[in-house]
């Protein structure tokens, strides 16, 4: 028994230490959507120095409300600064970093030396963590970057189980990793597909995710190209299945990684709702007895209901062969759609009033989900609009709705609709 990890209480084993859950926020109605649902922290991108330049991103504004709404809930929020930068990146740095600290952020998420100096310099009270972009996955590289004073290590996604346990044992740092989300066909990120294709940068946040296009495969024969599919052949792409730990979460507690990081800033709400609230709940029952602990099939079929694609554990367990990449394959769709969410609910009439997200109408079988209620189903009923008009269907997108639900639900909570 790691004793820094757990401890006996009353007889029985319970983990001392659990890790933060991580959750992505690209916009700030996402931001409280995770922290709702059961994250610990979330990190955000600024209008600048970020990886994600299409995700909505947030203004220092935007970023102390989020902090602010963050504290009620004993959160943290980081902001992502982890561009390498070029010559014209630096005008305004010094004064973003301030930014930051004065909006109250914990921490930030960095990959380039200049960001992490600059950072220690204008903005000490900020913690530094080195970003996945630095592809760190050897304990020596982590003892450097704890020498040169960092809070925190991202690894990169290639690391396996085997080499975290090394770096635990050996280095004194909090150290995080990704537990779920996309994963790209390059190491650590290391591409200039984008950048070829459409002169988007990679690694200044313009990628296009040149790896999930289709390709045709030619051989190039003396005489001239030939295919080397016919038409009726699925085109190539070159793309790694998505990351899932879900079932690697008691060894990776165990392991005593300190932030475990799920994916996703451009995700909807939905998808953000329903990943951190599986992850939440698997997290907690494994450190309330971990002894005892059982996956349950209800945790990974929950995750089948957001928008995703194929999954295999990547790296932790080794090295991925070809079962864990998508070739010729879009992947799959959801089982579910998001279809709306909760705004308020009536307990005297049992009336629920929420904001319509996806086309439903009377007849259709629901469920709705939220961290204060266990699951149910139902029909949809009568519904009306806001003005008490009654309607055939809900077919206005953020149009709201009201009926009434076989079980009470609260604010935040959402409704999601199977797909056929």
């Amino acid at each position: 028994m790691n004793e820094k990890i757990s401890t006996i209480v009353d007889g029985k084993r319970v983990i001392a230490k659990k890790p933060e859950l991580l959750a992505p926020a690209g916009t700030l109605e996402k931001l409280k959507i995770a922290i709702h649902y059961g994250a610990d922290a979330v990190y955000i991108g600024g209008q600048e120095y970020g990886l994600r330049s299409n995700a909505g991103n947030f203004t220092l504004e935007q970023m102390k409300e989020g902090v602010e709404f963050a504290k009620k809930y004993g959160a943290k929020v980081y902001v992502t600064t982890n561009i390498y930068a070029h010559n014209e990146n630096i005008d305004g740095l010094e004064d973003y970093l301030r930014g930051l600290q004065d909006a109250g952020i914990t921490g930030i998420i960095v990959a380039d030396p200049l960001i992490i100096e600059t950072c220690r310099r204008v903005a000490p009270k900020v913690e530094v963590h080195l970003s996945t972009q630095q592809s760190l996955s050897n304990w020596r590289a982590v003892q450097y970057w704890k020498e040169e004073g960092l809070h925190r290590v991202v690894l990169a996604r290639e690391t396996t189980s085997e080499e975290m346990r090394e770096m635990k044992e050996k280095v004194d740092i909090e150290i995080e990793t990704f537990i779920h989300g996309a994963m790209c066909i390059a190491y650590s990120g290391r591409c200039v597909l984008s950048n070829h294709m459409t002169a988007r940068d990679s690694n200044r946040g313009g990628c296009c995710q040149s790896c999930r296009w289709d390709y045709d495969l030619y051989s190039l024969e003396e005489n001239g190209e030939q295919a080397l599919f016919s038409e009726d052949d699925s085109p190539f792409a070159m793309s790694p299945k998505d990351l899932k730990l879900v079932e690697s979460i008691p060894k990776l507690i165990e392991l005593g990684i300190d932030s475990l990081k799920v994916e996703g800033r451009m995700k909807s709400i939905h998808y953000v709702a329903t990943v951190v609230s599986v992850y939440r709940k698997v997290i907690d029952t494994y450190c309330a007895d971990p002894d005892n602990f059982q996956i349950r099939q209800e945790w990974l079929d929950e995750l089948e209901k957001c928008a995703n694609r194929p999954a295999a554990p990547a790296f932790f367990e080794g090295t991925p062969g070809v079962e864990e990449q998508l070739f010729g394959v879009h992947g799959k769709k959801a089982s579910h759609d998001f279809a709306g969410l909760v705004l308020d609910y009536e307990e005297e009439t049992g009336m629920v009033t929420l904001q319509q997200r996806n086309f439903f109408r009377p007849g259709d079988e629901i469920e709705f989900f939220g961290p204060e209620i266990d699951n149910f189903t139902q029909k949809v009923g009568t519904i009306w609009d806001e003005q008490g008009k009654e309607l055939d269907a809900a077919r206005h997108p953020l149009q709201v709705i009201r009926f009434q639900t076989a079980k009470p639900v609260y604010p935040n909570n959402m409704m999601r609709k199977g797909l056929e």
